[in-house]
């Protein structure tokens, strides 16, 4: 089952409970990936489906991030929002997890103490291993720990 036909199902359920904000973020996430799916004229793949989910939760994310603290309204909102897009988004990485990826990669680039002149080197092998499993930011923090 593609991840349009589980939230086309899981909008209709929120249609006939009477839950308006699910129905609203699950019709948006929708044609989030409807549109993906005909810019690119095929199904999409189960990584482009991800991503799509993690582009919608990354822009929710940065509209909580700049709402201003008196406007409830909008940080409640985003915070359901977030709630319903996250059940459709894969686990993401700890950062333990990333320690251990970045730890793997180091030694497999042959850095025993990495500097920052190594870090484009260094992210270059470990993005693609972390790739829609991890936030981008929190491996970047991370790296940066490791290296100093």
């Amino acid at each position: 089952m593609s991840k349009i036909d589980e939230v086309r199902s899981a909008m209709v359920k929120a249609m006939k409970a009477g839950d308006k904000e699910t129905k609203e973020t699950l019709s948006m996430l929708l044609a989030a990936l409807k549109n993906k799916a005909i810019d690119k004229r095929s199904d999409l793949s189960e990584e482009e489906e991800t991503q799509v989910i993690m582009k919608e939760i990354k822009q929710t994310k940065e509209t909580l991030e700049l709402t201003p603290p008196e406007r409830t309204d909008i940080i409640e909102e985003c915070q359901n929002r977030l709630a319903v897009l996250e059940q459709y988004a894969p686990k993401m990485m700890d950062a333990g997890e990333i320690r251990a990826v970045i730890d793997a990669t180091l030694s497999e680039l042959g850095i025993d103490a990495p500097t920052p002149k190594d870090k484009g080197r260094i992210m270059k092998v470990l993005m693609p291993k972390v790739k829609g499993k991890a936030d981008g930011k929190l491996v970047n923090e991370i790296l940066t720990s490791v290296m100093q």
